[in-house]
């Protein structure tokens, strides 16, 4: 089984990209609905998590991913300390979700994760795809996406690794800056570039 990643960062796009690629037909695993599984109320990674982050859960026992989002995005270290929880448990997940889709005769997933090339995951895969816009684009999409102000939307943008820095490590790029015709046109020619290598 061919394994390809997607990535890009914060506001860029890549779920646009992971949708238009389904709807050509890719199997698309995503880490961030993984991430989200690997702490539904009764997992260890839930309660890993509520353990080193006391006060994270809300009243009926389930994560409020707004409170960690502030104790973690601002703080490296927290970060670390969080990814350091869920990374294995996610990885984990999705080594048993390919295991399965190759059983039952899939020839290529995509692995939709925003933190692919971060991770060192991409030195295992396949191909990369990167979708990117310019920092500037991808600043100003978070702001109004997510209601925050500049230096909100700056600390966001410094916990991942700049795109132009991702772009080194892609196989393909899929520049969003522009409209939605074009951008579906580059991930068709990706699409077909992945189903012409086997």
């Amino acid at each position: 089984m061919d394994i390809y990643g997607l990535t890009g960062g914060i506001a860029s796009g890549k779920s646009t990209v992971s949708r238009m690629l389904r709807e050509l037909g890719a199997q698309v695993l995503d880490a961030d609905v993984i991430a989200r599984e690997v702490v539904e109320p009764g997992t260890p990674g839930l309660q890993a998590v509520a353990e080193r982050f006391p006060g994270v859960l809300d009243a009926d026992g389930r994560l409020d991913r707004a409170k960690l989002g502030m104790r973690v995005f601002g703080d490296a270290t927290e970060r670390a300390a969080l990814n350091a929880l869920l990374h294995p448990l996610i990885g984990q997940q999705f080594l048993l979700r390919t295991q399965a889709l190759a059983e039952s005769g899939v020839e290529r997933v995509i692995y939709d994760a925003p933190l692919l090339i971060e991770n060192r995951l991409h030195e295992a895969m396949n191909g990369v795809v990167l979708v990117w816009v310019p920092r500037e684009v991808q600043k100003a999409r978070l702001m109004e996406r997510d209601g925050l102000d500049e230096a909100a939307a700056e600390a966001r943008l410094a916990a991942q690794l700049p795109l132009d820095e991702k772009r080194q490590h892609a196989t393909w790029l899929v520049d969003n800056s522009g409209d939605l015709g074009t951008t579906r046109a580059r991930v068709e020619e990706v699409w077909r570039a992945m189903l012409a290598r086997g």
